[in-house]
């Protein structure tokens, strides 16, 4: 895929799967821990935009945890939320899930869905919109 398919949760859940590239600093083909960052950072943009119609400034991680692995081929399911809005403010927890990859004991182009998805990130940060950009009243 070159775009990631994209699923939106009306309860301000927003689902994104996606496959992960190589490191070519890890061994093993592991994934850079940067590129679930990198996921979180989309995410956080989009809630501002659908929240606020404006992407705002990602102000800072709250916390990271890096809590399972991901190599190159993974497939990935992130989830984004606002947990909580200021004035503001937006702050939002999101979770990383691997939930497939590539069986290279099959053939080179097989990959197939884990049984149960791992949790492999959860964080949480805060993102920042200015009064005078907040296009949507709630």
């Amino acid at each position: 895929l070159e775009k990631p398919i994209r699923f939106v949760d009306l309860a301000g859940i927003v689902p994104r799967l996606l496959s992960l590239g190589e490191s070519r600093r890890r061994g093993r083909r592991q994934a850079r821990l940067g590129s679930q960052l990198e996921i979180v950072g989309d995410l956080i943009t989009e809630l501002a935009m659908r929240y606020d119609g404006d992407e705002g400034l990602f102000r800072a991680y709250g916390s990271v945890e890096f809590l399972a692995p991901l190599f190159a081929g993974d497939w990935v399911e992130a989830h984004g939320r606002i947990a909580r809005v200021g004035t503001t403010s937006r702050t939002c927890e999101f979770e990383v899930w691997k939930v497939g990859g590539p069986r290279h004991d099959l053939s080179e182009s097989a990959a197939e869905f884990l049984d149960e998805p791992v949790l492999t990130c959860r964080a949480s940060g805060t993102t920042v919109v200015a009064k005078d950009n907040q296009r949507f009243a709630h």
